[in-house]
């Protein structure tokens, strides 16, 4: 069933103004790393952008996936972030005082989710920066696998492996490449990687503090979106391990990575799972990648990309080139995230 009549509890003052408190609280807390536009206050800035003739690379989309979008602005990635309310795209003018605030003189990237309202206002912001003389570029990540069959990819959700997206394209700019390399290399990134998901409990928004599904108590939803959209298996609970291999099982088969390859894995919460569950997780699908002769270049485990407080996780793998470990390697100084 979708939608629920069960109310939350959220640690908030109001609903009309989590996301302007949010950002407030962020900035007063690192000041060193960002700061806010005061003529727009859902865009979110780098403390060193811009930065003369460097690609400026802006994100952005709905607020309630901390640290996504927001969390990644910092040296190294994402130079600005435009701010959107809880699972709702910012508007076009956010996102145009967004890009003139990193715009260095090398033209600006974006980098988004592949959702109808991101899509839409991402591309009304760049025709009115083409106005301001700004080139843009947009690449639209796609790696979710649960969302389209591999025929039709360019239907496909933009989830946490957006992050690795984040993390090359980044690391590309501030190497100094041009507007057309940083884009080719998110591309590549964005072509490289596959996630899937599985929710175990839903979340709510601030705004009506009630379940945006429902699941019964022994039943996950497989492949669900990181909005609650449905998943395309929903079936009784099983242990840490089954859940791991279903998900592997759909990535894998797309990545088909040969014995000897380099990958690099995220395992990411979903705002309601404790560590502890997490590594369980990340423990079997890093042992099951190296009984089938992968070479783990990096592991991410943690919150990266969360739908609020929805119980579960998501595995991305990345499938890596010489290009690509360097760039994940390069360093990176992200507001809210320091493991690169």
């Amino acid at each position: 069933m979708r939608g629920g009549n069960k109310m939350t509890k959220k640690l908030i003052n109001d609903a009309g103004t989590v996301i302007d408190e949010m950002l407030a609280g962020i900035v007063a807390a690192h000041p060193r790393h960002v700061r806010l536009l005061d003529h727009s206050p859902r865009s979110l800035i780098s403390a060193g952008a811009p930065r003369p003739g460097k690609v400026g690379i802006v994100v952005g989309g709905g607020s309630g996936h901390e640290p996504g979008f927001l969390g990644y602005v910092g040296r190294g990635m994402a130079d600005g972030a435009a701010v959107g309310n809880p699972f709702a795209s910012p508007g076009p003018d956010p996102i145009v005082a967004t890009t003139k605030a990193v715009h260095g003189g090398a033209g600006v990237l974006y980098i988004i989710g592949n959702y109808a309202g991101d899509v839409m206002n991402f591309e009304m912001a760049a025709e009115l920066a083409e106005l301001e003389s700004i080139t843009t570029r947009t690449v639209v990540v796609t790696d979710d696998v649960a969302s389209a069959p591999i025929s039709e990819a360019g239907r496909r959700r933009g989830v946490a492996g957006a992050v690795f997206v984040f993390k090359a394209a980044g690391a590309a700019a501030d190497m100094g490449r041009d507007l057309s390399g940083v884009a080719q290399v998110a591309e590549m990134a964005n072509a490289s990687v596959r996630t899937m998901g599985v929710a175990l409990e839903p979340c709510s928004l601030p705004a009506t503090l009630k379940h945006n599904f429902t699941l019964s108590a022994d039943e996950l939803e497989l492949g669900i979106g990181i909005h609650g959209e449905p998943g395309v298996e929903r079936g009784p609970m099983r242990p840490a391990d089954a859940v791991a291999d279903a998900i592997l099982d759909r990535v894998l088969a797309e990545l088909d990575p040969p014995p000897g390859s380099d990958v690099a894995v995220l395992v990411n919460g979903m705002g309601g799972t404790p560590l502890m569950e997490l590594y369980i997780v990340a423990r079997h699908v890093l042992d099951r990648l190296s009984r089938r002769n992968l070479a783990i270049h990096r592991c991410l485990v943690g919150n990266f990309l969360t739908a609020l407080e929805m119980a579960g996780c998501s595995i991305s793998v990345i499938k890596l080139n010489d290009e690509l470990k360097v760039l994940l390697d390069y360093p990176a100084e992200p507001v809210l995230f320091r493991d690169f």
